[in-house]
């Protein structure tokens, strides 16, 4: 009986060997399918638990079928900060700039579309526009008529978007290493397979969370150098960014990238509003000359902060000179006010 229960027992691993040496194509495929279920139901399952360990800080809006997710702190004129792609409001909380804006502006934070805690529907392209006027909706609710805006790296485009379609509403841009120019990425194919539809959701529930976690060191490194990670950043959330969802939407707005600066690349000169440009010399991943220093060139009346010996993540590693550009636009905006017909201009 032990015998028979022996051979009944390995008798599936025989016949497994067995099918595998004769249809190694589809043991194969079988082999990738189940491992990718397995993986999907682990990242599942991880990306939940990022959201219970990192609930959210603030309060919610709905609007037109998003749910979005905003930081308020302070009080004073408003200052609303729009962070990059991949990131979320706990990049601004980690590198300080939240509390020292606050200190004297009544801040507004938003997880854009699709980060943090912010939904993101897939009946909408979430360009620049389209986030601009999600965007304009939610300031509404909040009452906000008018605020300098601080957009950093794909902020930035969301930023200049705001401005253009509602001049109104801004009274003042500080953009911080931003994209603004077409140019030839070829980096940005990869960054895009998650955002492909059908396929790229296999692969941002399955690979692209290992993939990312594995790299996640390196891309620190390129993001930042040539300044190390500051221990601040020890507070950002790596799990939630490197969920299936936040991983898509990334991927989404890598996609649009070159056409979104395609369209506004003829249009800065519109802008009317003072303008503070900043931009580390060391960025690793745009060309500031073709880029920050262009925009400077292209917004006649434009002040460009170009900030020696940093990289992509100024408002982490540069957080003073960042707040500095901040309040020179406060400071233009103020003086704009002052000097409108009728008005006295105290020197």
């Amino acid at each position: 009986m032990t015998r028979a229960l022996r051979k009944d027992s390995i008798l599936p691993f025989v016949k497994s060997r067995q099918f595998a040496r004769e249809h190694p194509y589809m043991a194969g495929t079988v082999a990738v399918l189940m491992a990718s279920a397995v993986s999907a139901l682990i990242n599942r399952h991880l990306a939940r638990k990022a959201e219970l360990d990192n609930p959210p800080v603030g309060q919610f809006l709905d609007i037109d079928g998003v749910r979005l997710h905003y930081l308020e702190r302070g009080a004073g004129e408003p200052l609303l900060m729009l962070h990059g792609n991949g990131s979320m409001i706990a990049d601004f909380q980690s590198s300080g700039l939240i509390d020292l804006a606050a200190k004297n502006h009544r801040v507004i934070v938003f997880d854009r579309p699709g980060f943090g805690h912010s939904s993101r529907p897939r009946n909408v392209v979430w360009t620049p526009i389209a986030q601009a006027e999600l965007l304009h909706s939610a300031l509404q609710r909040l009452g906000v008529a008018q605020s300098v805006v601080l957009g950093h790296s794909w902020g930035a485009s969301v930023a200049v978007a705001l401005a253009l379609k509602y001049p109104a509403l801004v009274r003042g841009l500080v953009l911080a290493s931003g994209y603004y120019y077409p140019t030839a990425r070829l980096d940005v194919i990869g960054l895009s397979a998650p955002a492909v539809p059908l396929v790229g959701d296999v692969i941002s529930h399955t690979f692209s969370p290992i993939i990312s976690r594995a790299i996640w060191p390196i891309m620190l490194k390129k993001i930042f150098g040539p300044p190390s990670v500051p221990p601040k950043f020890d507070g950002f959330p790596k799990e939630m960014a490197v969920r299936p969802s936040q991983i898509r939407a990334s991927a989404a707005e890598s996609a649009l990238m070159i056409a979104d600066a395609l369209g506004f690349h003829n249009e800065y000169s519109k802008l009317k509003m003072p303008v503070s440009i900043v931009a580390g010399d060391d960025d690793k991943l745009i060309d500031i000359n073709r880029q920050s220093s262009q925009l400077h060139d292209d917004i006649t009346h434009s002040t460009f902060h170009r900030i020696s010996g940093h990289g992509h993540m100024v408002h982490q590693t540069a957080t003073g000179a960042v707040m500095s550009a901040i309040d020179e636009v406060f400071r233009a905006t103020s003086n704009q006010e002052n000097t409108k017909p009728g008005a006295v201009l105290i020197r």
